[in-house]
Protein backbone atom coordinates (compact mmCIF):
# COMPACT_ATOMS: atom_id res chain seq x y z
CA UNK A 1 0.00 0.00 0.00
CA UNK A 2 1.56 3.28 -1.13
CA UNK A 3 0.13 6.66 -0.11
CA UNK A 4 1.07 10.13 -1.34
CA UNK A 5 0.24 13.50 0.27
CA UNK A 6 -0.27 16.56 -1.94
CA UNK A 7 0.15 20.12 -0.70
CA UNK A 8 1.31 23.44 -2.14
CA UNK A 9 2.92 26.59 -0.66
CA UNK A 10 0.28 28.20 1.55
CA UNK A 11 1.13 31.81 0.78
CA UNK A 12 -0.49 31.42 -2.64
CA UNK A 13 -3.81 30.28 -1.18
CA UNK A 14 -6.82 31.96 0.38
CA UNK A 15 -7.48 28.68 2.17
CA UNK A 16 -4.66 26.83 3.88
CA UNK A 17 -6.04 23.27 4.02
CA UNK A 18 -4.18 20.99 6.44
CA UNK A 19 -1.83 23.87 7.20
CA UNK A 20 1.90 24.47 6.94
CA UNK A 21 4.53 21.99 5.82
CA UNK A 22 4.99 21.16 9.50
CA UNK A 23 1.36 20.03 9.72
CA UNK A 24 1.71 17.92 6.57
CA UNK A 25 4.85 16.31 7.97
CA UNK A 26 2.92 15.46 11.14
CA UNK A 27 0.34 13.67 8.98
CA UNK A 28 3.13 11.88 7.11
CA UNK A 29 4.81 10.77 10.35
CA UNK A 30 1.51 9.43 11.71
CA UNK A 31 0.94 7.40 8.56
CA UNK A 32 4.48 6.03 8.60
CA UNK A 33 3.97 4.88 12.18
CA UNK A 34 0.99 2.85 10.93
CA UNK A 35 3.31 0.91 8.64
CA UNK A 36 2.50 2.47 5.26
CA UNK A 37 4.80 3.67 2.51
CA UNK A 38 4.05 7.39 2.20
CA UNK A 39 5.52 10.36 0.34
CA UNK A 40 4.90 14.11 0.75
CA UNK A 41 4.76 16.27 -2.39
CA UNK A 42 4.83 20.08 -2.39
CA UNK A 43 3.41 20.65 -5.86
CA UNK A 44 3.37 23.93 -7.77
CA UNK A 45 2.78 22.62 -11.28
CA UNK A 46 0.70 20.12 -13.23
CA UNK A 47 3.93 18.26 -14.03
CA UNK A 48 4.37 17.47 -10.34
CA UNK A 49 0.87 15.99 -10.26
CA UNK A 50 1.58 14.03 -13.45
CA UNK A 51 4.57 12.44 -11.71
CA UNK A 52 2.33 11.37 -8.83
CA UNK A 53 -0.06 9.69 -11.27
CA UNK A 54 2.83 7.80 -12.88
CA UNK A 55 3.70 6.29 -9.49
CA UNK A 56 0.10 4.95 -9.21
CA UNK A 57 -0.45 5.34 -5.45
CA UNK A 58 -3.35 3.45 -3.90
CA UNK A 59 -4.41 6.61 -2.05
CA UNK A 60 -3.64 10.30 -2.48
CA UNK A 61 -4.23 12.55 0.54
CA UNK A 62 -5.32 16.02 -0.56
CA UNK A 63 -3.97 18.48 2.02
CA UNK A 64 -5.25 21.42 -0.05
CA UNK A 65 -8.19 21.83 -2.41
CA UNK A 66 -6.33 23.24 -5.39
CA UNK A 67 -3.00 24.38 -6.79
CA UNK A 68 -2.94 27.99 -8.05
CA UNK A 69 -1.50 28.36 -11.54
CA UNK A 70 -0.15 31.68 -12.80
CA UNK A 71 -2.10 33.00 -15.80
CA UNK A 72 -4.40 30.03 -15.69
CA UNK A 73 -7.22 28.40 -13.81
CA UNK A 74 -6.56 26.71 -10.48
CA UNK A 75 -5.98 22.96 -10.68
CA UNK A 76 -8.59 21.40 -8.42
CA UNK A 77 -6.95 18.24 -7.09
CA UNK A 78 -10.14 16.23 -6.67
CA UNK A 79 -11.01 16.84 -10.34
CA UNK A 80 -7.48 16.05 -11.47
CA UNK A 81 -7.14 12.74 -9.65
CA UNK A 82 -10.71 11.69 -10.46
CA UNK A 83 -9.92 12.11 -14.17
CA UNK A 84 -6.87 9.91 -13.73
CA UNK A 85 -8.82 7.35 -11.70
CA UNK A 86 -6.58 7.77 -8.67
CA UNK A 87 -8.21 7.20 -5.27
CA UNK A 88 -8.12 10.39 -3.15
CA UNK A 89 -9.26 11.54 0.27
CA UNK A 90 -12.04 14.00 0.89
CA UNK A 91 -14.93 15.24 -1.15
CA UNK A 92 -15.50 15.84 -4.85
CA UNK A 93 -15.02 19.24 -6.47
CA UNK A 94 -18.72 20.14 -6.40
CA UNK A 95 -18.94 19.39 -2.67
CA UNK A 96 -15.71 21.27 -1.92
CA UNK A 97 -17.34 24.34 -3.45
CA UNK A 98 -19.56 24.40 -0.34
CA UNK A 99 -16.36 25.01 1.66
CA UNK A 100 -14.97 27.70 -0.63
CA UNK A 101 -18.29 29.52 -1.07
CA UNK A 102 -20.08 30.05 2.24
CA UNK A 103 -23.23 31.37 0.56
CA UNK A 104 -23.49 28.31 -1.68
CA UNK A 105 -23.48 26.07 1.41
CA UNK A 106 -25.97 28.23 3.30
CA UNK A 107 -28.34 28.40 0.33
CA UNK A 108 -28.19 24.64 -0.23
CA UNK A 109 -28.88 23.84 3.42
CA UNK A 110 -31.62 26.46 3.74
CA UNK A 111 -33.39 24.90 0.75
CA UNK A 112 -33.20 21.55 2.55
CA UNK A 113 -34.74 22.96 5.73
CA UNK A 114 -31.57 23.18 7.82
CA UNK A 115 -31.11 26.22 10.07
CA UNK A 116 -28.57 28.81 8.97
CA UNK A 117 -28.16 32.41 10.05
CA UNK A 118 -30.10 34.88 7.88
CA UNK A 119 -27.80 36.63 5.45
CA UNK A 120 -27.40 38.77 2.35
CA UNK A 121 -24.57 39.69 0.00
CA UNK A 122 -23.37 43.29 -0.21
CA UNK A 123 -21.02 45.47 -2.23
CA UNK A 124 -19.98 49.09 -1.55
CA UNK A 125 -22.81 51.50 -2.26
CA UNK A 126 -25.38 48.78 -2.92
CA UNK A 127 -27.61 49.91 -0.04
CA UNK A 128 -28.15 53.63 0.51
CA UNK A 129 -29.50 53.62 4.05
CA UNK A 130 -30.48 51.37 6.94
CA UNK A 131 -34.07 50.94 5.76
CA UNK A 132 -32.88 49.25 2.56
CA UNK A 133 -30.93 46.53 4.37
CA UNK A 134 -32.60 43.08 4.14
CA UNK A 135 -31.80 42.31 7.81
CA UNK A 136 -31.88 44.59 10.84
CA UNK A 137 -28.91 45.37 13.08
CA UNK A 138 -26.83 44.01 14.72
CA UNK A 139 -25.04 42.40 11.78
CA UNK A 140 -21.80 40.51 11.25
CA UNK A 141 -19.65 41.03 8.14
CA UNK A 142 -16.99 38.75 6.68
CA UNK A 143 -15.40 37.82 3.34
CA UNK A 144 -17.32 35.46 1.11
CA UNK A 145 -14.66 32.77 0.83
CA UNK A 146 -11.67 33.58 3.06
CA UNK A 147 -10.62 31.09 5.73
CA UNK A 148 -8.80 31.18 9.08
CA UNK A 149 -10.73 34.20 10.30
CA UNK A 150 -9.23 36.46 7.63
CA UNK A 151 -11.07 39.77 7.46
CA UNK A 152 -12.86 39.15 10.76
CA UNK A 153 -12.24 41.44 13.74
CA UNK A 154 -14.18 43.61 16.21
CA UNK A 155 -15.26 45.87 13.34
CA UNK A 156 -17.08 42.92 11.76
CA UNK A 157 -19.77 43.43 14.40
CA UNK A 158 -21.83 46.46 13.37
CA UNK A 159 -24.84 48.13 14.96
CA UNK A 160 -25.34 51.15 12.68
CA UNK A 161 -25.25 52.01 8.99
CA UNK A 162 -22.08 54.12 9.14
CA UNK A 163 -20.04 51.27 10.62
CA UNK A 164 -21.70 48.86 8.19
CA UNK A 165 -20.66 50.93 5.16
CA UNK A 166 -17.13 51.33 6.48
CA UNK A 167 -16.61 47.58 6.98
CA UNK A 168 -18.11 46.71 3.59
CA UNK A 169 -15.67 49.07 1.87
CA UNK A 170 -12.73 47.79 3.93
CA UNK A 171 -13.44 44.13 3.16
CA UNK A 172 -14.12 44.82 -0.50
CA UNK A 173 -10.86 46.73 -0.89
CA UNK A 174 -8.93 43.89 0.76
CA UNK A 175 -10.57 40.84 -0.79
CA UNK A 176 -12.03 42.30 -4.01
CA UNK A 177 -15.29 40.38 -3.72
CA UNK A 178 -18.83 40.89 -2.39
CA UNK A 179 -19.28 40.67 1.38
CA UNK A 180 -21.27 38.11 3.36
CA UNK A 181 -23.53 39.91 5.84
CA UNK A 182 -25.20 37.75 8.50
CA UNK A 183 -27.56 38.37 11.37
CA UNK A 184 -25.43 38.45 14.49
CA UNK A 185 -25.62 35.30 16.59
CA UNK A 186 -25.11 36.32 20.21
CA UNK A 187 -25.02 32.84 21.72
CA UNK A 188 -22.31 30.19 21.98
CA UNK A 189 -19.93 28.89 19.34
CA UNK A 190 -19.20 25.24 18.51
CA UNK A 191 -17.12 23.25 16.08
CA UNK A 192 -17.75 19.62 15.17
CA UNK A 193 -15.24 17.22 13.61
CA UNK A 194 -16.99 14.48 11.64
CA UNK A 195 -15.27 11.36 10.26
CA UNK A 196 -16.96 8.76 8.07
CA UNK A 197 -15.27 5.46 8.86
CA UNK A 198 -14.87 2.26 6.85
CA UNK A 199 -18.24 0.88 7.94
CA UNK A 200 -19.97 4.11 6.83
CA UNK A 201 -20.68 5.14 10.41
CA UNK A 202 -19.89 8.62 11.68
CA UNK A 203 -17.50 9.53 14.46
CA UNK A 204 -18.74 12.91 15.69
CA UNK A 205 -16.63 15.13 17.97
CA UNK A 206 -18.43 18.29 19.10
CA UNK A 207 -16.71 20.90 21.28
CA UNK A 208 -17.39 24.47 22.34
CA UNK A 209 -15.11 27.27 21.14
CA UNK A 210 -14.52 30.19 23.50
CA UNK A 211 -12.78 33.16 21.84
CA UNK A 212 -10.81 35.60 24.01
CA UNK A 213 -12.48 38.83 25.11
CA UNK A 214 -11.27 41.71 22.92
CA UNK A 215 -10.46 45.26 23.98
CA UNK A 216 -14.04 46.16 23.06
CA UNK A 217 -15.49 43.44 25.27
CA UNK A 218 -16.49 41.17 22.37
CA UNK A 219 -15.81 37.48 21.86
CA UNK A 220 -15.07 37.31 18.14
CA UNK A 221 -13.14 34.47 16.56
CA UNK A 222 -11.09 36.43 14.05
CA UNK A 223 -7.76 36.10 12.32
CA UNK A 224 -5.74 37.51 15.26
CA UNK A 225 -7.27 35.13 17.80
CA UNK A 226 -6.56 32.16 15.53
CA UNK A 227 -3.02 33.35 14.83
CA UNK A 228 -2.35 33.80 18.55
CA UNK A 229 -4.07 30.49 19.33
CA UNK A 230 -5.81 32.35 22.15
CA UNK A 231 -9.24 30.74 21.88
CA UNK A 232 -10.14 27.72 24.01
CA UNK A 233 -11.82 24.48 22.98
CA UNK A 234 -13.72 22.78 25.78
CA UNK A 235 -15.96 19.78 26.28
CA UNK A 236 -19.72 20.31 25.96
CA UNK A 237 -21.05 19.14 29.31
CA UNK A 238 -24.74 19.85 28.76
CA UNK A 239 -26.14 16.74 27.03
CA UNK A 240 -29.13 18.59 25.58
CA UNK A 241 -26.94 21.20 23.90
CA UNK A 242 -24.48 18.54 22.74
CA UNK A 243 -27.30 16.56 21.14
CA UNK A 244 -28.63 19.64 19.33
CA UNK A 245 -25.18 20.60 18.07
CA UNK A 246 -24.35 17.04 17.03
CA UNK A 247 -27.66 16.55 15.23
CA UNK A 248 -27.25 19.75 13.22
CA UNK A 249 -23.66 18.88 12.32
CA UNK A 250 -24.67 15.41 11.10
CA UNK A 251 -27.56 16.83 9.10
CA UNK A 252 -25.28 19.41 7.46
CA UNK A 253 -22.52 16.85 6.77
CA UNK A 254 -24.93 14.43 5.11
CA UNK A 255 -26.96 17.05 3.24
CA UNK A 256 -23.84 18.65 1.77
CA UNK A 257 -22.73 15.20 0.58
CA UNK A 258 -19.38 15.28 2.38
CA UNK A 259 -17.08 12.28 1.92
CA UNK A 260 -14.53 10.94 4.42
CA UNK A 261 -14.28 13.89 6.83
CA UNK A 262 -15.18 17.51 7.46
CA UNK A 263 -15.64 20.12 10.15
CA UNK A 264 -18.94 21.90 10.72
CA UNK A 265 -19.10 25.24 12.57
CA UNK A 266 -22.25 26.10 14.51
CA UNK A 267 -23.46 29.05 16.59
CA UNK A 268 -26.49 29.56 18.79
CA UNK A 269 -28.66 32.61 19.32
CA UNK A 270 -29.53 33.87 22.79
CA UNK A 271 -32.41 31.37 22.92
CA UNK A 272 -30.06 28.42 22.41
CA UNK A 273 -31.25 27.59 18.88
CA UNK A 274 -28.46 26.15 16.71
CA UNK A 275 -27.51 27.53 13.30
CA UNK A 276 -25.08 26.22 10.67
CA UNK A 277 -22.33 28.77 9.99
CA UNK A 278 -19.87 27.09 7.62
CA UNK A 279 -18.18 23.86 6.58
CA UNK A 280 -14.44 23.22 6.45
CA UNK A 281 -13.86 20.16 4.27
CA UNK A 282 -10.05 20.21 4.23
CA UNK A 283 -9.58 21.03 7.91
CA UNK A 284 -6.39 22.18 9.57
CA UNK A 285 -4.32 19.30 10.93
CA UNK A 286 -1.61 21.02 12.98
CA UNK A 287 -0.88 18.72 15.90
CA UNK A 288 -1.87 20.28 19.21
CA UNK A 289 -3.73 23.32 17.91
CA UNK A 290 -5.96 22.67 14.87
CA UNK A 291 -9.63 22.33 15.75
CA UNK A 292 -10.22 19.00 14.00
CA UNK A 293 -7.70 16.80 15.86
CA UNK A 294 -8.14 18.74 19.11
CA UNK A 295 -11.93 18.22 19.02
CA UNK A 296 -11.42 14.48 18.52
CA UNK A 297 -9.06 14.46 21.48
CA UNK A 298 -11.47 16.33 23.76
CA UNK A 299 -14.62 14.46 22.76
CA UNK A 300 -13.20 10.93 22.46
CA UNK A 301 -9.70 11.06 23.97
CA UNK A 302 -8.18 10.17 20.61
CA UNK A 303 -4.47 10.70 20.05
CA UNK A 304 -3.36 12.53 16.89
CA UNK A 305 -2.18 9.34 15.17
CA UNK A 306 -5.54 7.67 15.80
CA UNK A 307 -7.39 10.65 14.31
CA UNK A 308 -5.29 10.37 11.12
CA UNK A 309 -5.94 6.63 10.97
CA UNK A 310 -9.69 7.13 11.25
CA UNK A 311 -9.69 9.93 8.66
CA UNK A 312 -8.06 7.59 6.14
CA UNK A 313 -10.24 4.54 6.83
CA UNK A 314 -12.83 5.19 4.14
CA UNK A 315 -10.18 6.08 1.57
CA UNK A 316 -8.16 2.98 2.37
CA UNK A 317 -11.30 0.88 2.09
CA UNK A 318 -11.72 2.19 -1.47
CA UNK A 319 -8.21 1.06 -2.36
CA UNK A 320 -7.75 -2.32 -3.99
CA UNK A 321 -5.10 -3.48 -1.51
CA UNK A 322 -6.00 -4.92 1.88
CA UNK A 323 -5.51 -3.05 5.13
CA UNK A 324 -2.46 -3.85 7.26
CA UNK A 325 -3.06 -6.50 9.92
CA UNK A 326 -3.06 -4.09 12.88
CA UNK A 327 -6.20 -2.37 11.49
CA UNK A 328 -9.12 -4.78 11.62
CA UNK A 329 -12.60 -3.95 10.29
CA UNK A 330 -14.98 -3.01 13.07
CA UNK A 331 -12.23 -2.38 15.61
CA UNK A 332 -13.43 1.18 16.22
CA UNK A 333 -17.17 0.53 16.44
CA UNK A 334 -17.30 1.56 20.09
CA UNK A 335 -16.06 5.04 19.09
CA UNK A 336 -18.60 5.57 16.38
CA UNK A 337 -22.22 6.66 16.48
CA UNK A 338 -24.23 4.72 13.93
CA UNK A 339 -26.28 6.88 11.63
Amino acid sequence: MHIEIITTPNEALKESGFGTLKACNSVLDAIQRRGYSVRLNVCKTKECLDDVVKRKPELVILAVKYIPVNNGENIWLSDYFARHRINFTGSSRDVLEFDSNKVLAKTHLTNKGINTANYFIASPGQYKNESELPITFPLFLKPLDAANGNGIDDLSFVTNFTDYESKVVSLYDTFNQPILVEEYMDGREFTVAVIKTRNKKLLVSAVEVIPPISAHGLRILGAQAKKDDSEKLIEIVDDEIKNRVTTLAIDAFNTLGVRDFGRIDIKTNNHGKCFFMEANLVPGMTCGSSYFPVACGIAHELAYDKVIELMLEDGLARASSTLPPHIQPGSDDKLVAAI
